[in-house]
């Protein structure tokens, strides 16, 4: 089992956003015009958050997974339920695992059951430009992950924000952990429960996923610009970093 640090590691936002990313190729890079890309980004997250996975409603809840209230989900027929008119400013359990179904739904669908044409092709033509920009990194993220193995994403974003931008990035349908409240060791520790008697390694830029995978005594790529770097990481990179630790 892969688990994956999703930002700044099979996503680039962040470094776009600051000039973090163009700044490590030393000039190569034109600054700005990634800070306009990630602006771009940011707008469409933020649009289809709201707009078709009640991130207004849900922003102050944030849950770890997507089934995390499976149990408070009495099964009701939602076809006709008014989720506008269910009085929400009260949250219960049961209406945030209402919407909990939802999210999980349209995620499972994808972004091509919700958007319209015009948005598709601005999405499409956004996700080129900035696979062209990165060298690839995004497509050979996407290439890597297909290679038939499993793969968990851990986030230290918020979950609905994280799984919209796992859609937005062509990330379909990965089981999302969200660190945001519980931590990385708590969400390693859920995977490891998920998956008993399998090998994992752990893929991530940052310290956090870093210590967690040391408790759990799992072999730990850090990925940077400078070294490993899709379209620069390899299985064999993996199998060796595998190899010395199992």
């Amino acid at each position: 089992v892969y688990i994956w640090d999703m930002d700044e590691t099979l996503i680039l936002l962040k470094s776009l956003l600051n000039g973090t990313y163009a700044e490590a190729f030393g000039g190569s890079k034109d600054v700005q015009k990634g800070i306009e890309i990630g602006k771009r980004w940011e707008k469409h997250i933020l649009q289809v958050c709201d707009e078709y996975f009640f991130y207004e409603q849900v922003e102050n809840y944030n849950e770890p997974f997507l089934d995390a209230l499976s149990e408070y989900d009495d099964g009701r027929d939602l076809a006709d339920y008014d989720f506008s008119k269910d009085g929400f400013d009260n949250p219960n359990k049961r209406k945030l695992a209402y919407r909990h179904r939802l999210i999980a739904q349209k995620y499972a669908q994808g972004l091509h059951s919700v958007l319209d044409q015009e948005m598709i092709k601005l999405w499409d033509d956004l996700y080129d430009l900035t696979d062209s920009y990165t060298d690839k990194w995004l497509s050979s993220a996407r290439e890597f992950l297909e290679q038939k193995h499993l793969n968990v994403l851990v986030t230290s974003g918020s979950l609905i924000p994280s799984l919209v931008k796992c859609l937005l990035f062509r990330l379909d349908n990965l089981i999302v952990y969200s660190s945001w409240d519980v931590g990385k060791d708590q969400c390693f520790s859920w995977i490891k429960d998920r998956y008993p008697d399998v090998q994992f390694c752990v893929i991530g830029d940052g310290w956090a996923e870093c210590d967690a995978a040391k408790k759990m005594r799992w072999p730990f790529i850090r990925m940077d610009p400078h070294s490993h770097r899709f379209p620069g990481l390899t299985m064999t990179t993996v199998n060796h970093y595998i190899d010395v630790v199992y």
